[in-house]
């Protein structure tokens, strides 16, 4: 199979050069990222000693196109990983290539794919190159098109792990109905759109387990169904999956046999200068992976939303949420209000204004003791427990003052439950109050400055917390604040910098400012980043997927290009 698909880049690339002289050979295109750093050791933030000093990770993919065939390949290098990405990436090598073809109704693709089932809440197949995060499915994929309105699709193959494969194989079918495509001239005349849809995904891996019986296929099945009416939206999903004991430290079940189900549903209105979003979910002993004794984020088959906002702003997202995939119950509310131009409260170009509200809380669960089934506990859907595990209330207003200034204030409180989300023990619920006041001025037809200034204002219910824990650390950093300013310049170029100050801490020689300055070059698709600074440690989130970057200090190169 590897060496079919080293053959395949190498007939792309010589069409690719054949390109010019025939359109009828097909099309290239491609893209690449190069991030490079030369780190120092730096005993006050904890940065660690890099032996090598200069490390470097980068990718670059080719895709080739002709009619109805397309093929890829992707080439990556961890030489060797940066500090915030997981060792176990060390390598280099072609860990995604596939080819497809694709006839007016079915799609049948061989090697790595991507997809999705309904919401995830069963089976999503993803890359995010800001988390590291790669669980292509290498194997097969089909989708078959039997008339209008009818989706059809399946996989079939291994996940990847690394420079690996998990232990399990994954197989799964979704299948979705259009009501208005598929029965056209019976709904012509609704207003509403109905589209339904089911899935089923099953892993197999043997049990090599010497002290339990484990299942070796584990099945999970979804039903899911999304109306549209007029200005108002309803989706909603349920899964459930059979027992599913697992190892692990925190994410996964240690071992409870117990069935898995989940519930996701929002709902949404929109009008002119109005938009309403309200999510909820239920997520009960729902961690799926494509190998059970997997750990961390590493091979899960399945994507759990976290719905809370994804803050842009470096303070406010200072302490992100991840989802907790063993239990929660969650919720979400955001509303979008126009204030019009012309009034007192909108001004000359109307004000915009954004409420956003977002917790998460423990099952209520009712423990078992059960030495013979191992069910661990009963709970009952939507029952909400006494432990909080995050919440968020946050508003923010954007406002074009002129032609030449635009404000964007911002403010955020925040409870986070680290015990809960990072593992740790006897920690207080933390309360951080965040405040942004965001400028741009655009200052001539060549210059653009925007600064960003921020604070954070920690608290909690112990009076302790900032001074020393039972073992002699510091448990938080504290206050902080934060100052960015960004001089764009023409077209081409921009410059920024950065600083971090942990004022609140309780070492003062602990107190310090993480500078981080920046110059960059952009001109079409390529853009070149050079920059040096100090990076503090914590907790980077996308979408409730997470993972910790340790602290760092040193030069950065990034180029990213695509043709």
């Amino acid at each position: 199979m590897n060496k079919f698909f080293v053959v395949l880049a190498g007939a792309c690339l010589l069409g690719g050069g054949i390109q010019a002289q025939s359109p009828n050979m097909g099309q290239i295109s491609g893209n690449f990222q190069i991030d490079s750093r030369y780190l120092f050791p730096d005993t006050l933030i904890n940065a660690p000693n890099v032996p090598e000093k200069s490390v470097l990770n980068g990718w670059g993919q080719l895709n080739y196109v002709n009619g109805k065939f397309s093929a890829g390949v992707r080439y990556e290098a961890f030489m060797n990983p940066t500090p915030d990405i997981d060792p176990r990436y060390k390598g280099q090598g072609f860990p995604y290539r596939f080819a497809s073809y694709k006839g007016e109704q079915l799609e049948i693709r061989l090697g790595n794919c991507y997809d999705q089932f309904g919401s995830g809440l069963i089976f999503r197949a993803y890359e995010d190159r800001g988390l590291v995060w790669d669980n292509s499915i290498d194997g097969f994929q089909a989708r078959f098109t039997p008339r209008k309105g009818i989706y059809l699709k399946g996989i079939w193959g291994k996940q990847r792990a690394f420079w690996t494969q998990s232990a399990g194989i994954v197989r799964g079918f979704d299948g979705e109905i259009n009501i208005n495509e598929a029965l056209d001239s019976l709904t012509k005349n609704w207003d509403a759109r109905i589209i339904l849809g089911g899935s089923f995904v099953s892993r197999y891996q043997i049990d090599q387990d010497p002290t339990y019986e484990l299942p070796v296929n584990v099945g999970t099945w979804a039903a899911r169904a999304n109306i549209m009416w007029k200005r108002f939206s309803l989706y909603a999903e349920y899964g459930y999956k059979i027992n599913d004991p697992q190892d692990g430290f925190k994410i996964n079940n240690k071992y409870v046999y117990k069935p898995g189900q989940a519930l996701y549903l929002s709902a949404t209105y929109s009008q002119k200068g109005l938009g309403v979003i309200l999510s909820a979910k239920h997520i009960d002993n729902f961690s799926f992976r494509s190998d059970r004794t997997a750990t961390g984020t590493a091979m899960f088959i399945n994507y759990l939303p976290a719905l809370t906002k994804q803050h842009t702003y470096i303070l406010a997202a200072y302490y992100p949420y991840a989802t907790q995939a063993n239990g929660e119950v969650g919720a979400q509310a955001e509303v979008t209000y126009k204030i019009k131009k012309g009034t007192k409260l909108g001004g000359k170009y109307g004000t915009n204004v954004q409420f956003n509200y977002s917790v998460a809380h423990a099952l209520d669960t009712t423990s078992l003791n059960d030495t013979v089934r191992l069910m661990g506990y009963t709970t009952k859907m939507g029952r909400w427990g006494d432990s909080l595990f995050f919440q968020d209330i946050n508003i923010e207003i954007n406002r074009k003052i002129n032609q030449k200034l635009k404000l964007n204030l911002v403010y955020t409180f925040l409870r986070y439950n680290k015990n809960v989300i990072e593992g740790k023990a006897n920690y207080p619920i933390i309360d951080a109050h965040t405040a942004v006041v965001d400028v741009i001025w655009k200052i001539n037809d060549k210059f653009t400055l925007r600064s960003d200034a921020e604070h954070m204002f920690v608290t909690t219910s112990d009076d302790n917390y900032f001074t020393h824990n039972t073992h002699g650390n510091v448990v938080d950093f504290g206050h902080w604040v934060a100052l960015t300013e960004e001089l764009t310049i023409g077209e081409h170029w921009y410059v920024a910098v950065m600083d971090q100050y942990n004022y609140g801490n309780y070492e003062s020689i602990r107190r310090i400012h993480y500078i981080n300055g920046q110059v960059g070059y952009m001109r079409n698709t390529t853009r070149i980043v050079v920059g040096y600074g100090k990076q503090r440690a914590g907790i980077f989130c996308v979408g409730g997927v997470c993972r910790f970057v340790p602290a760092s200090n040193g030069f950065t190169l990034s180029i990213t290009s695509a043709f």
